[in-house]
């Protein structure tokens, strides 16, 4: 069974900074497109940022680009999420997602992805 575990989230001021990483095990890693999406309470799931399996194709969302990186090493079958300027409204829990695909390109589709991590809070205080 593929696993995806998070780390990284934690309590920062506004204008701070955070990486997640996403630790994938029980997989060919360099096979799989990898997303973040986050959900803050009361609302729905969304996505965040994604990267294609070999990493030379990236995309994000509006309200995050520029200050957000996403970013992978294959060889230590991990990915990443750079997280600066960080704004209050970035308060959310932070999911990574995988799915095995042939094509080299990324996917924004939550619905897409077959595997998810358990998420880790990120709190980004004003």
């Amino acid at each position: 069974q593929v696993q995806l575990v998070e780390s990284g989230g934690g309590l920062v001021q506004a204008g701070g900074s955070l990486r997640l990483s996403c630790a994938a095990s029980r997989l060919t890693f360099s096979s799989f497109a990898m997303g973040w999406f986050r959900q803050a309470p009361g609302k729905e799931r969304e996505f965040v940022a994604a990267i294609s399996r070999g990493g030379d194709n990236t995309n994000y969302a509006d309200s995050v680009k520029g200050r957000f990186t996403i970013s992978r090493d294959n060889a230590k079958s991990t990915g990443y999420l750079q997280m600066n300027s960080l704004k209050p409204q970035d308060t959310a829990v932070y999911y990574c997602a995988a799915r095995a695909t042939s094509t080299d390109w990324y996917y924004k589709l939550l619905s897409w992805y077959a595997y998810w991590g358990q998420g880790t809070q990120v709190t980004v205080s004003s």
